[in-house]
């Protein structure tokens, strides 16, 4: 493994035993990254004749191109969202595919990068872009979006208690200066968002995911990958996700529990009906695989990961 990628790739000998007793003819790769996921698959999967890489970052595509150079035969590269990989299927001829997997988290090096603006421990401006052509940056949200809007993505997306108070906050605070840099935006919010080590995670973390999510659209694409991904996949093929917050963890859950049912859910049209339906996915992950303690001590960033795995029938 080169030591020399700023990213280490989480749950991945979990993710290798997830495609183990699959044949991997075509793969997708939904969130490159670095590559990591990537390296370890070619290396186990040598019938794999096209392995496509996706990332919206094109940083991550250069490094992960360059980590890849032993399988450029093999590999196509793509700048985009997972959620497009249909569109990047069909580009290359392709009808299906064996396996998708998708590691939603943000990369270590998105995060180490005080220019890109996803950490509170960084100064930086503040962006939280993942592709950095997007047109909507943390900025734009923070100074622009009202009162309401802003309580609205704390409490949805960050399931932040005080949302209202850090919404209340942000608004009087620009009224004095714009929001510029991550410190900037830190600074208002701890007052109203202090923050005891020995009570969990730092509620500063928590408005910043918020605003990540809205920035990149996360859960809006991940609810569309879900059900293409099982239409694209063959019979026996296999989708992996790892998920890394209870929102992204809950939609996988339920959309996955959904394909795997012999019922359709159908709340609204009256207590207790339910409709027969056929399932088109088999559910390989029960309960969701987490990191080891070893991984966890190795890399305390894993800590929040989960991976499911369905496989279509």
């Amino acid at each position: 493994m080169n030591t020399s990628v700023p990213h280490r790739s989480v749950l991945l000998d979990e993710v290798l035993q997830a495609f183990e007793a699959t044949a991997l003819t075509v793969f997708v790769d939904g969130t490159l990254g670095a590559g990591g996921h990537a390296e370890a698959l070619l290396r186990r999967h040598p019938e794999i004749k096209c392995y496509l890489g996706i990332d919206q970052d094109p940083q991550a595509l250069a490094l992960a191109g360059a980590r890849l150079e032993p399988w450029k035969d093999k590999i196509q590269l793509r700048q985009g969202n997972f959620s497009q990989f249909d569109q990047f299927l069909k580009e290359l001829g392709l009808a299906n595919m064996q396996g998708i997997l998708v590691d939603l988290g943000v990369s270590s090096m998105q995060l180490d990068q005080a220019e890109r603006g996803f950490s509170f421990s960084r100064e930086g401006p503040l962006d939280m872009r993942m592709n950095p052509q997007g047109p909507l940056t943390a900025a734009d949200i923070v100074n622009t979006w009202s009162e309401q809007e802003l309580g609205r993505i704390f409490r949805e997306y960050g399931e932040e208690k005080k949302w209202r108070a850090a919404a209340h906050a942000i608004v009087q605070a620009r009224k004095i200066k714009p929001f510029q840099t991550t410190v900037d935006l830190a600074v208002a919010l701890r007052p109203v968002l202090p923050w005891n080590p020995k009570k969990g995670i730092n509620p500063l973390t928590l408005i910043f995911q918020a605003l990540r999510i809205c920035v990149n659209g996360e859960l809006d694409v991940l609810e569309q990958l879900l059900p293409k991904a099982i239409e694209y996949l063959s019979p026996k093929g296999r989708l992996a996700v790892i998920s890394f917050h209870s929102l992204e963890d809950r939609l996988v859950k339920t959309q996955m529990r959904l394909a795997a049912s012999d019922k359709w859910d159908t709340v609204g049209l009256g207590s207790g009906l339910f409709r027969d339906k056929e399932p088109t996915v088999s559910l390989i992950t029960k309960k969701p695989v987490v990191p080891t303690e070893e991984e966890v001590a190795g890399n305390p960033r894993s800590r929040s990961a989960k991976l499911r795995v369905i496989e279509k029938i």
